[in-house]
């Protein structure tokens, strides 16, 4: 396996697991120059996004394989027990990360996530997608062309695909991604969320944060059962590159990143950094 990744700062290491459309389409500027300066962020491109290699099919379980994909990504850089930063798919595999391996994990930040299967709300724009993949406008189609080449297109087609199928094949409205489990998360959480998040089905941002607090009967109160909560109720699917709420957000997961890891420079004012500039692959 080779997999690329952005890599800037020094420190107790974040890393930033991208949405299903990759990086650059909801890239994390504000808040990695925030972080840089006492953390190490690594950002991996997952297999077929990016500057990894291409995937021939996006199965209906990605969620599980991007998990140990990252797992992998972890080992092979030696980072010790980061904080993950999801977003949207990315959230879901920090979420099924963390409860496979909380040994291995400081804590995660969890923004725009999924708990359920099915998506009803979403059906139309993911069949829209695999019609015509130009849909998404001639601007986002410009940032996929830049962050993927010519794959972009399916690339979507892929994503769509795999949502369309995982919902399919959902025995339930109420089946979720991590089967009952997140009660018994033993890291600590940040759950960043918008209140009009297009591709959240109504009561699921509810049953996400109440299974969050919820304690499962192996549950004790201490520092791994820490929640924190940035809801938003006027943000949408990115609140941390959303004009109204990006910085609230980048204040927020500065306070959970410093109480949870620290910081090698907790006090120091941030600095601008550029990811990209040190991309490289990885051989794990």
């Amino acid at each position: 396996m080779r997999i690329r990744y952005r890599d800037t700062g020094a420190g107790p290491a974040v890393v930033v697991l991208h949405g299903g459309w990759g990086y650059e389409i909801y890239p994390f500027d504000a808040q990695i120059a925030a972080l840089a300066h006492g953390h190490r962020i690594v950002i991996p491109d997952r297999s077929g996004y990016g500057g990894s290699p291409p995937i021939e099919d996006l199965p209906a379980d990605f969620h599980d394989r991007a998990a140990e994909e990252t797992r992998a990504v972890i080992d092979a850089l030696g980072l010790a027990r980061p904080i993950l930063w999801g977003h949207s798919d990315g959230a879901i595999v920090a979420l099924l990360l963390a409860l496979a391996h909380p040994d291995r994990i400081a804590g995660a930040i969890v923004e725009a996530t999924h708990l359920y299967k099915q998506k009803p709300g979403s059906r139309a724009f993911f069949e829209a997608i695999v019609a015509d993949p130009d849909s998404i406008g001639a601007r986002a189609a410009a940032v996929m062309a830049r962050d993927h080449g010519e794959r972009w297109r399916q690339l979507l087609d892929r994503h769509s695909r795999a949502w369309l199928r995982i919902g399919r094949d959902a025995r339930s409205a109420a089946e979720e991604f991590y089967g009952g489990r997140l009660p018994g998360l033993k890291v600590p959480v940040l759950v960043v969320h918008g209140g009009r998040d297009p591709r959240t089905e109504p009561g699921e941002l509810a049953a996400l944060c109440a299974a969050l607090q919820e304690r499962g009967a192996a549950g004790t109160a201490d520092a791994r059962d820490r929640r924190a909560f940035a809801l938003f109720d006027a943000g949408g699917h990115s609140p941390h590159s959303e004009r109204a709420s990006a910085d609230a957000v980048t204040d927020a997961a500065l306070r959970f990143v410093h109480d949870v890891i620290g910081s090698t420079h907790p006090a120091d004012p941030a600095r601008p950094a550029d990811p990209a500039h040190s991309a490289r692959p990885l051989r794990p």
